[in-house]
């Protein structure tokens, strides 16, 4: 119960090589990828669909003290974080530049898996994907995407792609033209894209603004909303 406790923090999840996922439909969803499981915990092991998978039965007092949410829903599975993976392989490719909201991450996770963008390249000071409220956001999305936290500097240096950079004062986004193959990238929630990576981005984009001034900017999340439809488009 130590262990799965600490598992909250990064630094743990680092050493142990673990990380937790509660919701019956998520641990589902993980325990039918690729993801290797280490142990499952429910208060009723009945309701879960997992063939040949065992199930420790806990109480909803043991529950409470390991779970990470105010009203855990009966179910928690510890999992082996995932191998590295060194090629990124998809046609578009979101890159995260300091994003730090775990809603926020997540629902950007669940955005690349619903707009088959397979690669999501994180700035390594972007919000882990492991931590518990990233996972509840992306709805068992992390199973189907890529993610790599990667220096941004050297990686746009290195592409050949062109990189395309949200900015306040860039080309309205609907009337740009864009490739088959690109790579697309989101900035802090407050601060934008950094000045380092800015100067990496081959073409400035942004979402056309109909309402009134009084709103300064779009959420990140739905940002890349936007874009990806515009991409896919």
């Amino acid at each position: 119960m130590k262990l799965i406790k600490s598992l909250q923090q990064k630094k743990c999840r680092i050493e142990h090589g673990l990380f937790v996922v509660e919701g019956k439909k998520t641990i589902e969803e993980v325990v039918n990828s690729t993801i290797k499981l280490h142990k499952i915990f429910a208060v009723d092991s009945n309701g879960l669909v997992l063939k040949g998978v065992k199930v420790d039965k806990i109480t909803t007092k043991e529950l409470n003290q390991i779970s990470s949410l105010k009203n855990p829903n009966g179910y928690l599975g510890v999992f082996y974080i995932p191998e590295k993976l060194d090629q990124i392989y998809s046609n578009w490719i979101l890159v995260l530049d300091g994003v730090q909201d775990p809603g926020n991450l997540g629902t950007i996770i669940r955005l690349c898996d619903w707009f088959g963008i397979t690669d999501l390249v994180c700035s390594k000071d972007t919000v882990d994907c492991y931590n518990p409220k990233v996972l509840q956001a992306t709805m068992g999305s992390i199973t189907r995407v890529n993610i790599h936290y990667l220096d941004l500097e050297s990686y746009l240096n290195a592409t050949k792609l062109p990189v395309y950079g949200t900015f306040m004062d860039g080309v309205t986004i609907n009337k740009s033209k864009l490739p088959d193959k690109g790579i697309m990238v989101m900035g802090n929630e407050g601060k934008g894209i950094s000045d380092t990576v800015t100067k990496l981005c081959s073409y400035k984009l942004t979402i056309p603004q109909f309402g009134g001034v009084t709103t300064e900017s779009l959420n990140v999340a739905s940002a890349t909303a936007i874009l990806l439809h515009e991409i896919r488009k």
